[in-house]
């Protein structure tokens, strides 16, 4: 499929399918014309990456995992190294971390709706 079709199925901008392509992220094979095709595999591809920058994940630390990933279910894959697990330990916690401050500051929102409601 062309560009604009992994763009239309997936949500992501034509840009975006770009620029993952630049950082490794996504593969695509070039037409005698010179445009992309992708396979149906990309439209997987393309969510799990969407995942994982959601996740909070830098573009360096996605490059490294996805190797490590299945794209169809987003399993694991035999490839992920010692290194990449204790990085990735490290991303969690600090989703962690992010998660307890939200929910601090959710808390302290209700406390300041259910003052001025009463």
């Amino acid at each position: 499929m062309r560009i604009g079709e992994l763009a239309r199925r997936t949500g992501v901008s034509e840009r975006s399918l770009r620029y993952y392509g630049q950082q490794g992220l996504l593969a695509a094979e070039r037409t005698a014309g010179g445009h992309r095709e992708y396979t149906e595999a990309a439209v997987d591809r393309v969510i799990r990456i969407q995942e994982l920058y959601a996740a909070g994940l830098c573009s360096d630390k996605i490059a490294q995992l996805l190797p490590c990933m299945r794209d169809g279910d987003g399993g694991p894959s035999a490839a992920a190294s010692p290194k990449l697990v204790e990085e990735l330990t490290a991303e969690r916690a600090r989703i962690d971390r992010m998660i307890a401050d939200l929910r601090r500051s959710r808390d302290t929102l209700d406390e300041v709706i259910e003052a001025a409601r009463g």
